[in-house]
């Protein structure tokens, strides 16, 4: 790897649907338009997943719209895209803990 290289590579989300956490706990989704080497982004259509009142560490699937955000570099923790994503069972907790 070169010293221009970056080991992210976010060209290839450029236009495309990716989720992002945040510090602090906020999860959006939204369109990626644009990003730099200090990972910055700029997300279009954004929408903000809200937190759980009984349990502020936990999201739900409720969400609220943001529109055009730029998401600072500092604060961003994971950018994963949505397209081939999928939710399964946790396959470490026993049937009997589920419940």
């Amino acid at each position: 790897m070169s010293k221009k290289e970056s080991a992210v590579d976010l060209a290839k989300f450029i236009d495309k649907g990716v989720r992002v956490k945040l510090s602090g706990g906020r999860e959006v989704t939204g369109v990626l338009k644009g990003f730099d080497q200090l990972l910055n982004l700029v997300l279009d259509e954004t929408q903000e997943f809200l937190r759980d009142p009984e349990d502020p560490l936990r999201t739900t699937d409720a969400t609220r719209t943001l529109g055009l955000t730029v998401c600072r570099g500092t604060a961003v923790m994971l950018v994963a895209p949505t397209a081939g994503t999928e939710q399964i069972a946790n396959p470490f907790i026993s049937p009997e803990d589920a419940e």
